[in-house]
């Protein structure tokens, strides 16, 4: 007699998401939140609004990074 296996939930492939939290960010450049948000105030680093919720697209985060490693080139 077989027995039933349930079929696994559908996961979303491990891909990094497309807009990340303040804390998201705070981890992936090992600085603090008030950092985070000085980069938000000065425009050096972009973000969209919703609501209440400050969110950070990925592609604006790796911008920012190449252009600081840019510069610390020159």
């Amino acid at each position: 007699m077989a027995s039933y296996q349930p079929a696994a939930p559908h996961q979303a492939p491990s891909t990094p998401p497309e807009l990340l939290t303040v804390p998201q960010v705070m981890a992936c450049l090992q600085i603090g939140r008030s950092a985070v948000y000085d980069l938000l105030r000065n425009r050096q680093l972009a973000s969209i609004t919703l609501g209440r919720a400050r969110r950070i697209p990925a592609r604006a985060l790796t911008d920012f990074i190449r252009a600081r490693l840019d510069q610390e080139a020159a």
